[in-house]
């Protein structure tokens, strides 16, 4: 068999793994090349620092400088895409005429592109870009801030055509799918869930002694909930609550530090998160911003107890029937109370395992994805 390569451009350098999008790029970098595929990653480089694991899993590297500035931010398209343009980027994919994987609608300045026209081209969909950025603007209270979200919420929203240009679209969530399906009725749309760390459920079965929320507490949405929790379903619990995860913003500190029952974790490392999950009696995760697939939900299934969800963070993921779904405060404050005191049995690691191991299984998805690209 010839030696498969693959171009992917990844809108941020994709470790260490730590948040949602960059997680389905390095999982989907290592579950490719355990199957010998030689993938050539192209990088933008802003806020994170060159990292020589990549090179441990990818064929070549490449990092490009993003672009930030004022003429991004006054083009035409969206600025997460115009600050991703490289002229450098553009002439090595044009060394050969390997397919070529674009990893969210960031990455997609050059989806379109004329000298491309004839390369097979993959769309890895993470989010309905303008309507996150819609719930961003709408969970954000700095002005200036919501402003900036709504106006990449509007100029999101007309750049989501240049995708007609894909030959396949693969998405993170039934409910996207169907989104896209309906706007792109003649593309070839397939949902393929998020790649993630885990290899085999982890969970162990008995009681922990608190429950956790985590995520990455910078991100406006993460704030609101973690803030929903504090306020409204755990002031007046005596039942101690963790709040855990990366740059947790002042108010949010203030919140946690007029709560009695409350602690923070913030910034946690990898394996101290991991234990986190583990050992929680109950994981409470919550969102109010509906689009792609939460790959903590999927993280916490695999690794933790008891999980309580509103309806929102499921997002046609089929999850559901693993979590305690609940909508208002009070509801999932009962179900807390409940939970607490109940076993997690062996039992139910095995229901989850049988799903999980299926539909969410990295070595499963990586083989539709080969052959997806492919053919074989």
């Amino acid at each position: 068999m010839p030696d498969r390569h693959l171009h992917i451009i990844s809108f941020n350098i994709p470790y260490p793994a730590n948040y949602g999008g960059v997680i389905d790029v390095y999982y989907k970098l290592k579950a490719l090349q355990a199957q010998g595929v030689k993938v050539h990653l192209h990088s933008f480089k802003y806020d994170r620092e060159a990292n020589g694991k990549l090179a441990s899993v990818c064929h070549k590297v490449y990092y490009y400088k993003r672009r930030i500035g004022l003429k991004s931010t006054l083009s035409l398209k969206p600025y997460i895409v115009a600050s991703r343009r490289s002229d450098e980027l553009l002439n090595n994919l044009l060394k050969d005429e390997h397919p070529i994987l674009f990893e969210g609608l960031h990455s997609c300045y050059y989806l379109d592109h004329p000298k491309l026209k004839d390369r097979i081209k993959i769309y890895r969909e993470s989010n309905i870009e303008h309507h996150y950025y819609y719930n961003l603007a709408g969970a954000e209270r700095n002005l200036l801030k919501k402003a900036y979200f709504l106006g990449a919420s509007i100029k999101l929203k007309y750049y989501q055509k240049v995708l007609k240009h894909a030959d396949l679209m693969l998405t993170v969530s039934k409910a996207d799918t169907q989104y896209l399906q309906k706007y792109f009725p003649n593309n070839r749309i397939i949902h393929l869930p998020s790649f993630h760390p885990n290899d085999e459920l982890n969970i162990l079965p008995g009681k922990g002694s608190y429950i956790l929320y985590h995520g990455n507490l910078s991100v406006p949405e993460n704030t609101v909930a973690a803030e929903f929790l504090v306020r409204e379903v755990f002031s007046d619990s005596d039942l101690p609550l963790y709040v855990a995860g990366l740059n947790p913003p002042d108010s949010l500190i203030k919140t946690i530090n007029n709560s009695s029952n409350t602690k923070l974790i913030a910034n946690p490392p990898d394996n101290e998160m991991f234990d986190l999950i583990r050992n929680a009696q109950i994981n409470v995760l919550v969102t109010f911003q509906g689009t792609g697939l939460k790959l903590k939900l999927l993280n916490t299934l695999y690794n933790g107890r008891h999980v309580i969800v509103n309806k929102t963070i499921l997002n046609g993921t089929g999850l559901g029937e693993f979590c305690t779904v609940r909508e208002t405060a009070d509801s999932i404050a009962q179900s807390v109370k409940e939970l607490f005191e109940k076993d997690f049995d062996n039992g139910e690691i095995k229901r989850r395992n049988a799903l999980l191991n299926g539909d969410y299984s990295n070595k499963q998805n990586v083989r539709k994805l080969i052959n997806y690209i492919f053919g074989d």
